[in-house]
């Protein structure tokens, strides 16, 4: 007689939670990307982070109390990677095609996953990606000067700040329970960045719609993504966790195309392809220090 925990279905359900993660994670993104020209980046940064701590913490409820200086400490650079990661990305998407945004931003968590393996095989899968990213920013077929750089260099940052979030999280994780560790950085995320965003943000264009957009950036990009990728790593191993988080430029290339009508060309697909590859490459087989999943740390640009 088949039991519930041997079933197919029951086996297939932590996959799911994932790949739905990918998916709302990056049509989270393209809704952002729809409120970034109308109030800034900055402000559409903060609104998410402010929403998201709000409702992590009222939810999580984490315990605050008792806590060491050390845990103090990680859980500060937790949330000041945080914040630098969510910035760097949220100033990309004024100028460069979501796909493109998180293709270069996937550099950062490739790169750390290579160097923490350090396997040869690694590395070339990472040269690899490097090569994609050249294909994607179209440093081959357009003039250097109508290049966008500053977004190229917004995105890289935020690959980054990407990377320190991962080695954040797992320092949280040694201090924190459970997710304890994210609401308190969440907490610290917002605090950095609300002051530039008020500074920054367009008043007039904060209505009600735009607003409830904010609600569905923290929902969509925070709470529910989080959520489904805390059920999957109780049951899924980090490597196929990792392959699976290796789509999310394909992914975005499609919220894209859908929520922004954003059209690559044929040279930026084959370069998303390459790092989709490469990321397939480093993450199998990888051990549990270089995949960058982690109970306490569900996701990246996220």
């Amino acid at each position: 007689m088949t039991t519930l925990a041997s079933s197919p279905g029951t086996k297939l359900r932590p996959t799911l939670y994932v790949l739905a993660a990918v998916v709302s994670v990056q049509f989270g993104g393209a809704l952002a990307a729809v409120l970034v020209p109308l109030i800034g980046a900055s402000a559409t940064v903060t609104m998410r982070l402010l929403i998201s701590a709000v409702l992590m913490v009222a939810v999580i409820r984490p315990r605050l109390r008792g806590r060491s200086g050390q845990a103090w400490r990680a859980g500060l650079f937790f949330g000041a990677s945080l914040a630098g990661m969510n910035f760097a990305f949220y100033q990309s998407l004024a100028t460069l095609p979501l796909g493109v945004a998180v293709t270069i931003e996937f550099l950062g968590p490739l790169a750390l996953s290579a160097v923490l393996s350090r396997r040869l095989r690694d590395m070339a899968a990472v040269v690899a990606a490097l090569a994609g990213v050249v294909l994607i920013s179209q440093a081959l077929t357009v003039p250097w000067r109508e290049l966008d750089l500053g977004g190229i260099a917004w995105a890289a940052l935020a690959g980054a700040g990407w990377a320190a979030y991962i080695l954040g999280s797992r320092s949280a994780g040694r201090h924190f329970d459970q997710l304890d560790g994210l609401a308190v950085a969440l907490v610290v995320a917002a605090a950095l960045v609300t002051p530039v965003g008020i500074a920054t943000a367009h008043a007039p264009a904060l209505t009600g719609s735009v607003l409830v957009g904010g609600v569905g950036i923290a929902l969509l990009s925070s709470v529910l993504p989080y959520s489904l990728e805390l059920l999957a790593l109780r049951s899924i191993p980090p490597a196929v966790f990792g392959i699976l988080l290796s789509l999310e430029p394909a992914v975005a290339a499609l919220a894209g195309l859908v929520v922004l009508h954003q059209v690559l060309a044929v040279p930026q697909l084959l370069g998303m392809a390459l790092v989709v590859a490469a990321s397939a490459v480093v993450m199998v087989g990888g051990t549990p220090e270089a995949a960058p999943a982690d109970p306490s740390s569900p996701g990246g640009s996220r």
